[in-house]
């Protein structure tokens, strides 16, 4: 009996240690999934609602990998470099190489921030009219602007100068329309209409329905791109050269020939620099994500017919993610591989 016994402990033994390797490796490999559990991140976006998005796509990644990603704040671009700079916030995914050059600089830069990732390339920025217009009367090119009859003619306000759709106050394009205007000579026959962008875009697209002529400022991706079409309704109007505002020539403003007179861009991912030297599985993560301009149009589309909720924006990154689940996946098993 007593040797009965001793059988009956070796194998309840042996069953327990087995169990419990099998339930410690079962909780390495959850851990190993989640490698950043128990650390909070914080991202910083714009307030521009079209531009939620990409960050919905990032932050349902640093969920699967265990982060507590806390509520993002909203801010304009000025106030969101220096947050991060300060490690008031941890990343961005929208920062513009060449347009938001001044405002990273003017934060710290380097020093305090680190840029990771490119989520986005091939982003376009200039100005266009109406289609018709521009074969009508010959408009080549920005400067056109300056002669009297030609400006005219997108007065909608009876003063006689050409009402340009430009940028809200405070964004990276705002201080680029108002380099061109005084660069180019349009002051005395062109106004800078400045405010709540999307509702005067709004305005100008009713506008062009009525079939009057249009002059705007806008970038892609977005969804006005999908409204007036280029080529079809509206046309790129190039700058007579290029004139930035830090005096710099530059050769990669020009897009299928024409010189937009804005520098084609490319949005990086920038993280709090001391953050991200210490979470290299967050940095990993955000340095591989890519989005494609025309898929973020697409949904920019979704939300001007109506899909504009939070609870919409969150559903679209979902169906992208799952659309795109290989190159996702892949980008979280890199991620999850920086923490070994």
């Amino acid at each position: 009996m007593k040797l009965a016994n001793l059988k009956k402990s070796v194998v309840a033994g042996v069953v327990s240690s087995v169990m419990g390797t099998i339930l410690c490796s079962a909780v390495f490999a959850a851990d190993a999934s989640k490698p950043g559990a128990g650390v909070s991140i914080t991202p910083i976006f714009p307030t521009i609602a079209e531009e939620r998005f990409r960050g919905e796509v990032v932050v349902a990644g640093l969920k699967e990998l265990g982060y507590d990603v806390k509520q993002p704040k909203e801010t304009d671009y000025p106030a969101m470099f220096l947050a991060l700079s300060y490690g008031d916030a941890d990343f961005t995914v929208h920062e513009w190489e060449h347009l938001h050059e001044a405002f990273y600089e003017k934060a710290g830069g380097n020093d305090v921030m680190v840029k990771v990732g490119q989520i986005m390339k091939g982003v376009l920025q200039g100005y266009l009219i109406d289609k018709k217009t521009a074969d009508a009367y010959h408009i080549k090119d920005l400067s056109d602007l300056k002669k009297p009859e030609i400006a005219k003619l997108f007065d909608s306000n009876g003063d006689g100068k050409a009402d340009l759709t430009g940028c809200n106050p405070g964004w990276g394009c705002e201080v680029m329309v108002e380099h061109h205007m005084k660069a180019y000579g349009l002051e005395p026959t062109v106004v800078d209409n400045r405010g709540s962008y999307f509702a005067l875009m709004a305005d100008t697209i009713a506008r062009y329905q009525q079939g009057k002529p249009v002059l705007f400022f806008t970038w892609v991706p977005q969804w006005i791109s999908s409204v007036l079409v280029e080529g079809r309704d509206v046309v790129w109007l190039p700058v007579p050269y290029t004139d930035l505002p830090d005096g710099k020539e530059s050769k990669d403003t020009f897009y299928e020939g024409k010189n937009l007179g804005f520098p084609v861009d490319t949005v990086n991912v920038v993280m709090n620099k001391e953050f991200a030297e210490k979470n290299p599985v967050a940095r990993k993560f955000l340095s591989e994500v890519s989005i494609s301009t025309a898929d973020e149009s697409a949904q920019n589309l979704k939300m001007q017919q109506g899909e504009k909720s939070l609870a919409d924006i969150k559903r679209h990154a979902a169906e992208w993610i799952k659309a795109h689940q290989q190159s996702y996946d892949g980008w979280l098993n890199d991620a999850r591989a920086a923490a070994k």
